[in-house]
């Protein structure tokens, strides 16, 4: 084999080493913080994973009666730049929004007015996300 066909698969072993270092790294100082951990600064929050599920209970036909309203309501918070990401779930039960929101207060804000909250049709779960943490690493000198 060439040189140059060695180097591909050299690479992308380093890279793969690196991002499992990375990631254990992370898991590791998530698990156990240390002294130098408790003075770096808090993890920034630079939006609100929302993981919307229907209730268990409730019907299809249920959530499909408020769902034009849904629809319209969200598109709007959409266009003003609440909500940043939509997806449906996979498993059909729910669907997964991004909003730019700075906390889970924020993030109520957002999802308490919507009509199938207001009618207790769905149970949100809130997650604050910001930037990935163990790449502060690479940016620490050696």
């Amino acid at each position: 084999m060439s040189p140059t066909g060695d180097a591909k698969p050299m690479k992308a072993i380093r890279n793969a080493i690196l991002t499992l270092a990375l990631t254990l790294t992370g898991i590791t100082a998530m698990t156990e913080p240390s002294a130098a951990q408790a003075q770096a600064p808090s993890p920034t929050t630079t939006g609100v994973m929302v993981i919307l599920t229907a209730k268990a209970g409730i019907t299809r036909e249920q959530i499909m009666a408020v769902m034009p309203d849904e629809i319209r309501q969200t598109v709007q918070l959409y266009l003003t730049g609440k909500v940043r990401e939509w997806y449906s779930r996979s498993d059909g039960r729910g669907a997964v929004f991004l909003l730019d929101a700075r906390n889970d207060a924020e993030a109520h804000a957002i999802m308490d007015p919507l009509p199938l909250a207001r009618q207790d049709l769905v149970d949100h779960e809130y997650i604050a996300v910001g930037p990935l943490m163990p790449l502060r690493l690479l940016m620490t000198k050696p």
